[in-house]
């Protein structure tokens, strides 16, 4: 089922303005529940693919088609609501913006993501920065290897 929680904008007074409704409304285009189902579900699943957020958002509306979801997912991004990493060789994967900036940890063995400090790879964005004159987008870092479950096989 849906979720009904008032999300701000219109009628929630004291509540935070919804993003997803602000941007929407900035460039003059509705919220409709196709947009509100795909963002909600990305922010549910922390990160998914395209096929993930379509599963997810077909448990409430069958008939919505992984054309629409990637549809969807572009004009999120492009609204700032959502963002992509390329995470593994398939497809993209997205999370909500607004939560803090992170590195993606991506393990080989389980495939699970797990997310570190962005603050980590401060001092290798500064070096990097130093030498080379290069200015890193560290909320597109990944990095892969093996989990604590998955051990140093």
């Amino acid at each position: 089922m849906a979720d009904t929680t008032p999300r701000g904008g219109r009628g929630a007074r004291g509540a935070e303005p919804d993003p997803l409704e602000v941007a929407l409304r900035e460039r003059g285009l509705r919220v409709t529940p196709q947009r509100r189902l795909v963002a909600d579900a990305v922010s549910a699943l922390g990160h998914a693919t395209p096929e993930q957020v379509c599963e997810q958002v077909q448990q409430v509306a069958p008939a919505l088609s992984l054309s629409t979801v990637y549809r969807t997912l572009e004009l999120l991004e492009d609204l700032g609501v959502v963002s992509h990493t390329h995470l593994t060789h398939g497809a993209s994967t997205y999370h909500a913006v607004g939560r803090d900036t992170h590195i993606h940890l991506v393990c080989r063995h389980c495939g699970g993501i797990d997310e570190a400090d962005v603050a980590l790879a401060a001092t290798l964005a500064a070096q990097v920065r130093q030498r080379h004159g290069f200015t890193t987008d560290l909320s597109h870092l990944s990095l892969h290897g093996r989990c604590a479950e998955g051990g140093n096989r």
